[in-house]
C-alpha cells in the first residue's frame, strides 16, 4: 500500500512589480525601453504622468532605475513645469518670446503680449489666439531670414517649412528642404539663427561628425551659448 499525499498545485511566482518612484509624494511609473543605439539612460517624463526611461544595450533594468531615483530634482521641476504649460492662458501667465519672458493681459476682444495687441475673436482661447499669431510671425520672419544665410553661407536649399513640430527644432532633408519649428519665434534672434545654421550645415555634412561640428563654428562661432539656452531653456518654449 502506497501513502500518497495530499496533493498541491505547484507554487506560481507571481510577476515583478513594475518599476516605480515616488518624488514629493507623488508615484511615477518607469516604463522601460530599449534602444541598441542609445549611448546613456535617457529619461522622459510624458504627458500622462510616466517616467520614459531609455536604457542602452548592454546596461541593466536596475541600473536604470538607480539612474531614475537619482534624478528627483530633475522630475520634480519637469512636473511642474508640464502643469504650468497644461494651465489655461490668461492674464498674468509669462511665455518666452523673443528670448525674453513677458506677460499676458487678456481683455474680452484683445490680447497685449509683450507690448503687441493681438485681436482675440469672441469666445477663442486664448493660447489658440497667441499661438496662431506667433505662427503666422514664424512664416513671416523665419523663411526669409533661411533664405538670406543659406545664401551667405552659398549653401543651396529647395524650401523652407515651417511647421508645428513636437520634438525637434529644424530639419534639413536630403533634398534640400529646410523645416523649422514656429517656436523658434519665441528664443533669441542668435538661437534662432543658430538652428538654421545647423540645418544649413547638414547641407554640406549630413551627419553629426567632427566635419559637421566644424562647419558650423565656421558659420556661427556662438553656437555652444545657443546650445546652452536651448539644453536650459528650450523645454520651457514647448
Amino acid at each position: 500500500m502506497q501513502l500518497r499525499l495530499p496533493w498541491s498545485a505547484p507554487a506560481t511566482r507571481s510577476p515583478p512589480a513594475a518599476p516605480s518612484v515616488v518624488v514629493d509624494g507623488r508615484t511615477f511609473a518607469i516604463r522601460i525601453a530599449r534602444h541598441r543605439r542609445a549611448r546613456r539612460y535617457v529619461l522622459r517624463l510624458t504627458t500622462d504622468g510616466a517616467l520614459r526611461l531609455t536604457v542602452p544595450r548592454g546596461s541593466s533594468i536596475a541600473g536604470g532605475v538607480r539612474f531614475t531615483e537619482r534624478q528627483s530634482d530633475w522630475i520634480a521641476r519637469e512636473w511642474r513645469r508640464q502643469q504650468e504649460s497644461a494651465a489655461p492662458w490668461t492674464t498674468g501667465t509669462t511665455l518666452w518670446m523673443r528670448g525674453e519672458r513677458i506677460a499676458l493681459e487678456v481683455h474680452a476682444d484683445r490680447i497685449v503680449c509683450g507690448g503687441e495687441v493681438i485681436r482675440r475673436p469672441r469666445g477663442a482661447e486664448v493660447r489658440e489666439v497667441v499661438e496662431g499669431h506667433w505662427r503666422d510671425l514664424a512664416s513671416d520672419e523665419l523663411v526669409p531670414r533661411t533664405i538670406e544665410l543659406a545664401s551667405a553661407c552659398r549653401v543651396s536649399i529647395s524650401r523652407v517649412s515651417v511647421r508645428n513640430q513636437r520634438s525637434r527644432w529644424g530639419a534639413c532633408s536630403a533634398r534640400g528642404v529646410i523645416t523649422l519649428n514656429w517656436r523658434l519665434i519665441q528664443m533669441p534672434a542668435s538661437v534662432s539663427d543658430y538652428v538654421i545654421f545647423h540645418e544649413l550645415m547638414h547641407r554640406r555634412q549630413p551627419n553629426h561628425s567632427r566635419k559637421f561640428w566644424r562647419e558650423v563654428e565656421s558659420v556661427c562661432t556662438g553656437w555652444r551659448e545657443a546650445e546652452r539656452w536651448l539644453r536650459k531653456h528650450g523645454r520651457e518654449v514647448f
